[in-house]
């Protein structure tokens, strides 16, 4: 049986930074359409101006990018149901409250804040919801459209049905029903003739033809009030998809500012260009969101290709999902592995770049087979590989010395392992170990004093990876002069 292309959209405001929660939605959105042969939409919800922040659209933009979930229609693409910005469309859904008005399913209201705020006080002395009191839900028409002609503002209102009960099907969770009498007369248009997202999304969903609604579980307190407006208008209601929820690392409530913040300290974000910043890969962000919410092993690396093969909206589950750094920890440093060594160097090299150095590409795929297993991050190959980019390294004088030995000692055996390095034609890790190997026989100093002082010599650090194969890649000239400068530190002292 053929399977109908899906339109999906994600329809972020630019109201902060790009956050995990906009990245799964955007990702399962992106699967479906992948996996019908249907198209990704982006359309940017702007009509909340107060909160807008320069750069958000931008940085949303960039981020899917970056995460690879490359949308067909959006603001800077273009596409046939333009225009993808809500403030772009004002009169379209102007016109759309009109028709709603005229079918006696929306009304003016002229209350004003002040008598909005003195109602809901008065509800909450009550101990009641606080919820529109009707106060121009019967007024007439020819009144309201006097009120109107003498500038009086207004805001449109939907008219909820009181009577019965609202049935709507999200396709994770079944029929939601809700007694109607609960639900509430929202504005759809505000006085500025913007549209609240009540009215934009529906409108949005129906002119761009989407089939299938991704979005997170917040939305279903207002899921009844949606699917009345489509119904009011006569159209087709997409498939409803609410998203299980995230919830901080603790499973106990959602993530805070201050767990945010927190999470930051230790290395980690929930905000998409941070994670970038912190040397996640596009490939690990999106194994391990994809995880919270998919009934499919927790621990299944795929690749996006992987994940489009086997997706479906049927294996979504409405379970709360918590924040678990450790797996993104595992996907990330696993996707690292599955990298080539041409994308992994071109990718480390941006890091070394930010930090000053001068990167020789040679050296750099040279060194990538040494460092891949030990990266979890790709950041992490500063720690691990900054010092074959440096013109010198600056070993912490008492690091120098090994482990039950002194100065004098320590020295010795820089002394040694300078003659043994000198006298090597070329640094290959087959010729040049054995004769350190013999020099330990010999010595009396263990391989742990003797290759620790070489190691902190060399590379200035007391971890590095393995040490005969990176001198091999350093050259005989720059270990040798690291060398020299350890033994004056070691003299000296």
């Amino acid at each position: 049986m053929s399977i109908k292309p899906a339109r999906t959209r994600i329809a972020p405001s630019p109201t902060g930074h790009m956050h995990l929660g906009t990245a799964r939605v955007a990702l399962y959105d992106y699967l479906l359409a992948k996996k019908t042969g249907g198209q990704f939409i982006l359309r940017i919800e702007d009509t909340d101006l107060k909160r807008t922040v320069p750069g958000a659209e931008q940085e949303i933009m960039d981020g899917l990018r970056w995460l690879g979930l490359q949308y067909d229609e959006g603001p800077d693409v273009g596409g046939p149901h333009g225009p993808y910005r809500q403030t772009e469309r004002r009169d379209i859904y102007q016109h759309h409250a009109k028709i709603l008005v005229d079918k006696g399913h929306a009304y003016p209201c002229f209350c004003t804040p002040d008598h909005l705020e003195k109602v809901r006080q008065e509800q909450m002395k009550r101990k009641e919801n606080p919820h529109y009191d009707g106060t121009c839900r019967n007024l007439a028409p020819d009144e309201a459209a006097k009120r109107i002609a003498n500038g009086k503002a207004c805001t449109i209102r939907f008219k909820m049905p009181h009577e019965g009960a609202t049935v709507a099907h999200d396709h994770l969770r079944g029929d939601i029903t809700t007694e109607n009498k609960q639900l509430n007369d929202y504005v759809i248009l505000k006085t500025d003739g913007l549209p609240t997202y009540h009215l934009a999304a529906i409108v949005d969903d129906h002119e761009m033809e989407i089939t299938h609604v991704m979005r997170g579980s917040e939305w279903l307190s207002t899921f009844p009030l949606h699917v009345n407006i489509i119904r009011a208008f006569g159209w087709e209601e997409p498939t409803w998809v609410h998203l299980s929820v995230f919830l901080k690392p603790s499973g106990k409530g959602k993530m805070s500012k201050r767990e945010a913040a927190q999470a930051m300290k230790d290395g980690y974000s929930i905000f998409i260009k941070d994670m970038q910043d912190l040397g996640f890969t596009p490939e690990g962000v999106l194994n391990w969101s994809a995880l919270m919410g998919w009934g499919v092993a927790e621990d299944d690396v795929m690749t996006v290709g992987q994940m489009v093969e086997r997706f479906t909206i049927a294996s979504l589950t409405p379970s709360p999902a918590a924040i678990n750094f450790q797996k993104l920890d595992h996907f990330n440093a696993t996707h690292i592995r599955l990298l080539t060594t041409a994308d992994l160097a071109a990718r480390l090299k941006h890091y070394f770049t930010c930090e000053g150095l001068n990167v020789n590409d040679d050296v750099l795929l040279k060194m990538i087979p040494l460092i891949r297993e030990r990266l979890t991050t790709l950041d992490d190959c500063i720690s691990f590989g900054a010092f074959f980019f440096k013109d010198e390294v600056a070993p912490v004088a008492e690091d120098l010395i090994a482990k039950g030995l002194d100065a004098k000692q320590s020295a010795e055996v820089a002394r040694k392992a300078y003659q043994i390095l000198e006298a090597q034609p070329d640094l290959s890790h087959e010729r040049c170990e054995p004769p350190f190997r013999e020099y330990v026989e010999s010595s009396g100093f263990n391989a742990g004093q003797v290759f620790g002082i070489l190691r902190v010599a060399v590379t200035g650090q007391k971890v590095s990876p393995p040490l005969f194969e990176s001198m091999e890649i350093m050259g005989r000239d720059v270990c040798l002069r690291r060398l020299q400068h350890a033994i004056g530190m070691l003299e000296k002292m």
